[in-house]
C-alpha cells in the first residue's frame, strides 16, 4: 500500500471518532429504548458503527 498522507490520517481520524460517538451514542439509546423494535434497531445501528469504526482501523 502506498503512503499515507496527513490529509487521508486527518480524515480517518474525523471518521473513525464520527463512528465511535455514533457507537456510544446507540448504544446509549438502546439501553434507554422500552420497545423491543426500537431497541434491536439501535443495536445493529451500534454494531454498524463499532464494524465500520474497526474497518477503517485496518488503514493505520
Amino acid at each position: 500500500m502506498s503512503e499515507i498522507s496527513i490529509l487521508d490520517l486527518q480524515n480517518l481520524r474525523h471518521l473513525i471518532g464520527g463512528y465511535d460517538t455514533s457507537h456510544c451514542k446507540m448504544t446509549e439509546y438502546a439501553n434507554e429504548a422500552k420497545d423491543p423494535e426500537i431497541k434491536k434497531l439501535f443495536e445493529d445501528a451500534a454494531n454498524s458503527a463499532m464494524k465500520n469504526k474497526q474497518d477503517l482501523m485496518k488503514f493505520l
